[in-house]
Formats: structure tokens, sequence, C-alpha cells
């Protein structure tokens, strides 16, 4: 399958793009594109310019994964804007690019999105699933307009599947490389009170997921992204700490956070129970369910 990856060059794109031979790399810069995945098809694309049915042409599908960073920087308004207007213009950048294309041969399109559409509050009881409604805080609008403007393919004829992703870890990329060093000297700690749940996935099955939802014909709609084994994040703290051999005595307490992070701190201390309902209702089996299986296969025993 001829495969159009957008946000190619990000944690999750360079995986995927890896683990999909035959997978056309999108970006705004070719001799990046190049330089990182040679012998790969580069094409360039720029929301900001007019729609380019060419982009799309003779591809199968397309996984949408481009968007700026939540974690760049405090949260004003202008990086509140970048956040929202690089999910959603360059999604209905894509969206009428696939429209206009000549052929008819892309069937499908896996856009990303995230937990955060679920709201960064703690709700006790039963987990979420993908039928649950949504949140209104920053993220979860942010989400919801996301995941709207690639439902807009469906109304000429593409499956889209609206990924939301929770937190993934990766030995060269995302929330555990970033937790690695603290942890490491010592200095790690549950975040807030801990109760929270995170939900987590590791990024083979991430891949894989996709995958999956590429070539089955019956996944479509939102689906969760995360694995089944659910932990809060004092539990999560605790077992990164013992596979790395260290303690885990420096808790930061949430107004910290908040002091730290400012309106950002909500997604690091929200609660939210994530089931991925679609995909093991499908038939998708995770390699790595759990968290301590999981987070051994990317430590190598602590020795990474």
């Amino acid at each position: 399958m001829k495969v159009l990856v957008t946000g190619a060059t990000g944690f999750i794109g360079r995986h995927l793009v890896e683990a999909l031979p035959g997978a056309v790399v999108a970006g705004r810069n070719r001799a990046r594109l190049q330089a990182l995945f040679p012998g790969r098809e580069a094409r360039v694309w720029d929301p900001a310019a007019d729609p380019d049915p060419a982009l799309v042409e003779g591809v199968e599908a397309v996984v949408h994964l481009a968007g700026a960073s939540i974690f760049n920087g405090r949260w004003n308004a202008s990086r509140k804007k970048k956040i929202m207007e690089s999910r959603v213009a360059g999604t209905r950048w894509l969206v009428q690019a696939l429209r206009a294309q000549n052929s008819r041969r892309t069937s499908v399109l896996v856009s990303g999105s995230a937990v955060g559409y679920y709201g960064s509050r703690t709700r006790a009881g039963a987990s979420l699933c993908e039928s649950d409604p949504p949140g209104s805080d920053f993220l979860a609008r942010v989400c919801q307009a996301w995941e709207r403007e690639a439902r807009r393919a469906e109304e000429f004829g593409l499956r889209v599947v609206r990924l939301r992703t929770g937190i993934v870890l990766g030995p060269d990329g995302g929330a555990l490389a970033r937790m690695l060093l603290p942890f490491r000297l010592g200095l790690g700690g549950r975040l807030g009170g801990g109760q929270q749940i995170m939900p987590w996935i590791h990024i083979q099955d991430l891949v894989r997921s996709i995958i999956f939802a590429l070539d089955q014909a019956e996944v479509s709609g939102p689906v969760n992204a995360v694995a089944p084994g659910l932990v809060s994040n004092r539990e999560f703290s605790r077992l990164l700490a013992r596979i790395l051999h260290r303690p885990a005595l420096l808790p930061v307490p949430a107004p910290v956070l908040r002091l730290v992070f400012g309106e950002s701190a909500g997604v690091l201390l929200a609660s939210l129970p994530v089931r991925p309902a679609v995909l093991t209702g499908a038939g998708f089996a995770f390699r790595f369910p759990g968290l301590e299986e999981a987070l051994s296969d990317l430590l190598a025993g602590g020795r990474q």
C-alpha cells in the first residue's frame, strides 16, 4: 500500500515510516525529508498556500500526524492559536487536497487526534471509551475541531479514522525521553497527588495500530490508541524508578506544576481512564498491554 505520511519527521512519524516500505513522506522542507528518509519519495506541502491535489495523487491512504507540539513553552494566546491552527488549518488543507484530486485512488484517512478529547478533568468511576462525550477545556476543543475537519473527508467517500493517542512511550523521543534524566538522577517522582490515570502506549503498538487501522476496512471513526493496562501516575513513577534502579522520592506538587507550566499543567494532572474499546473489539492484539513489560522492553532492564 502506498501511504502518504504527514508529520513524518516527528517522533511517531519516523517510526511509522520505518514500518511502511511504501511510505511517501510529506513536510515543508524537501531537503530535510530527503536527508532523514533517503530513497523515499518526498512531497512538499504548505497549508498556508492553496490546497494542492498533487500532494495526494497516486496514494492509497493518508496518515496525517502534523501539528505543533503542545509542550513547547507556556500557553499564551499566541501559543494556543498556533496549537489550534496547526491542526485545524492543516487538516482542512489536506482534506481539500483529497477532495480535489483527479483520481479517487485514496480510500482511507487516518488522522491524528488525542485522548485530550475527553477533557483534562478528574473523572471517577467507569473508564472512557470512544462513545463518551468530549470535555470542554482548551485541548478538548482543539481535538473536537481537529476531528471535525478530518470528518469532512467522509463527505466524498473516504473512510476516516480519528486516532486518539495517549502518552506515547519510545526510547528515542516523546514523554519517556523527557522523563529519563531526572529519574536516572534520582530526582523523579509523582506529579501532583499521583492518583491521576495516565493513558499510555508503546511506540511499537501505536505504529501497529495505525497499520491495523489502514488495513481493516471495518475500523472507522474514533479509535483510542492506548494500552489496555491502565496505571496511575504514582504507579508509573514507581515502576519507572524501579526498572532504572533509582528512588522516586521527589514528587512535584500540583501548585509547582501550575507555576511552571501554567494552563498546560492540566495535561499532566488530568486523570483519563481511557480504554481501547474499538481496537480490542476489532481483534487488535497488543504486544505490550502492561506497563512493566513495555518499560522493560524500552529500557532494556535499565541499561539504556
